[in-house]
């Protein structure tokens, strides 16, 4: 803002001197003519006339009257630039630094101004949802220690119980078959409660680990692929990519318009990234009571062994080469598909990938 301050002083100054340069000229060169002489011949004889050049008042209180009104336009117009747009961008500068270096408690203040008072109100909104997001983590990462050194903590009598049983075998302190089998029925149970404790610990480091919600409604098809074909058009085209999305019948879908966007998305992002770029394909069929969109992709190197695991989560293909990724992207979208009641599914056909969501119509 100094820096502005500074430039508005010089540009103001600066119109200032035009304007007194103005005057200082306009009265030289009044002053400056010399007197005109004239003659007119009339009836009685010739006259001459000496005419003197006089300064021109009116012209001088117009120029002057519409220089200032310019200064005073150049200076509401520097004074609206500082306050409706610097100051605010200047407030904004250590915002995004701020929520880089994780301070995410202090809410942002809302701004009016019509340039950025949009943005201010988004830049809070993500403030807010990183701040809950955060807390969530950390709620759900307390949650999974707590029961990851319950669980440890219950493992501990039958690897205790074994223990024991192991070595009063090697001692051959049972002696009897019948002590023997009431020994092995022993492990045997306390081996049997273990694996309960093991799935479990697997169980609760699946369950639900990205915190997926749907709000489940009604929404048009249309609406939808409009979305997508708007979206991915120009994107494909700028990659050289054809890209055709099929002709279909309109009609309401239950689900959730933004979790199913989302799950297209990520099919579509899937066919750019292991595809070979040459053409993608939306296609519909329609039943009574679903509806089954299609995205297929040509070259596909991925093997046939690999298709039950693709929506595994942290399951990557053997065809993802350099491409980088989680392996979370297929399983988040049969996770939403599960949660709206439809499902997702993929195959191979000649040389093509075909990812394809069923979702039930209203």
């Amino acid at each position: 803002m100094n820096k502005y301050r500074k430039f508005v002083g010089i540009f103001l100054g600066i119109e200032l001197i035009l304007i007194a340069i103005s005057n200082v000229l306009f009265f030289i060169m009044a002053h400056i003519n010399e007197p005109e002489i004239r003659k007119t011949q009339e009836k009685t004889g010739t006259i001459y006339k000496v005419i003197y050049t006089q300064t021109d008042h009116k012209t001088l209180i117009l120029m002057n009257v519409g220089m200032g009104i310019m200064f005073l336009l150049s200076v509401f117009l520097v004074m609206y630039i500082g306050k409706k747009i610097l100051k605010p961008f200047h407030r904004m500068m250590s915002l995004t630094e701020e929520l880089a270096k994780g301070n995410l408690s202090v809410p942002i203040k809302a701004e009016k101004s019509k340039f950025f008072g949009r943005f201010l109100w988004g830049m809070d909104m993500l403030r807010d949802n990183l701040e809950s997001s955060r807390e969530k983590e950390l709620e759900l990462q307390k949650e999974k220690k707590t029961l990851i050194l319950s669980l440890a903590h219950d493992l501990k009598t039958p690897l205790s119980a074994i223990r024991l049983y192991n070595k009063a075998l090697s001692e051959n302190l049972y002696d009897t078959p019948e002590k023997r089998a009431q020994v092995y029925a022993g492990i045997d149970k306390n081996v049997t409660e273990m694996e309960g404790y093991v799935t479990e610990i697997m169980a609760a480091s699946r369950e639900n680990f990205l915190n997926l919600t749907v709000e489940m409604g009604e929404v048009y098809l249309s609406s939808v692929m409009e979305y997508i074909n708007a979206y991915y058009t120009d994107k494909l085209s700028n990659l050289h990519t054809t890209f055709e999305v099929e002709s279909y019948l309109d009609c309401l879908l239950c689900g959730d318009s933004n979790r199913l966007i989302e799950v297209l998305q990520n099919i579509m992002e899937n066919a750019l990234k292991y595809g070979d770029g040459k053409c993608i394909t939306i296609s519909f069929t329609t039943e009574e009571d679903c509806c089954l969109i299609t995205v297929k992709n040509t070259g596909c190197t991925l093997k046939e062994d690999e298709l039950p695991h693709l929506f595994d989560s942290f399951y990557r293909g053997s065809n993802v080469g350099n491409a980088k990724g989680s392996g979370l992207g297929l399983y988040i979208c049969r996770q939403l598909m599960h949660m709206m009641d439809g499902e997702i599914f993929a195959e191979i056909k000649e040389n093509e990938f075909l990812a394809s969501v069923v979702i039930h119509k209203v």
